[in-house]
């Protein structure tokens, strides 16, 4: 299988490249992502545990499903295309926010990223990709909050990042929603 190239970014999200995965996440160079996080009717996030033979941060929990756009994808066609990619389902995707991430992990590399957080809404159950994803379940995101405080370590390094900024984004919005 050819290895993916991720897209290098300047601070402003302007493409200045194309480098292989693994050398953009040993050389810690910043890079785009996507973060995807599905909502149900009843206020729930889907969460998915990685895969065990995953090359990092394996059996950990994360927002429904991260990746790197490729090259001419738009962030919205690269969150539709991994989220059937990993869990087997699609729906529609829209576009909260983005911000750069910096999170070294165990094993030397390196996560250097211009995050585009998403948010889509679905009520079934996934259909998951075993080489992906090893498990899945609805949570709400005070439990959430609360669990990655009490088990830091059942987590992935960006997920806590990145949901610092979506809780806050949602808790934000809900209190817009009844000013």
């Amino acid at each position: 299988m050819k290895e993916e190239n991720v897209i290098l970014v300047n601070q402003a999200d302007e493409p200045i490249g194309l480098m292989p995965k693994m050398e953009a996440h040993e050389k810690a160079v910043l890079h785009r992502a996507f973060s995807v996080f599905i909502m149900n009717d009843h206020g729930e996030t889907m969460l998915q545990q990685r895969a065990g033979d995953k090359y990092h941060s394996p059996l950990l929990w994360t927002n429904t499903c991260c990746s790197h756009q490729r090259d001419g994808e738009t962030n919205i066609e690269a969150g539709k295309r991994r989220l059937l990619e990993e869990m087997g389902f699609q729906t529609e995707l829209k576009e909260l926010f983005s911000f750069i991430y910096k999170a070294p992990f165990d094993n030397g590399l390196t996560e250097h990223e211009l995050d585009h957080v998403m948010i889509g809404h679905y009520n079934g159950n996934p259909s998951i990709n075993p080489e992906e994803v090893e498990d899945w379940k609805w949570m709400c995101p005070s439990a959430i909050k609360e669990d990655i405080a009490a088990n830091p370590g059942q987590y992935t390094v960006w997920f806590k990042i990145i949901f610092e900024r979506f809780y806050n984004h949602l808790m934000d919005n809900a209190n817009q929603d009844e000013g």
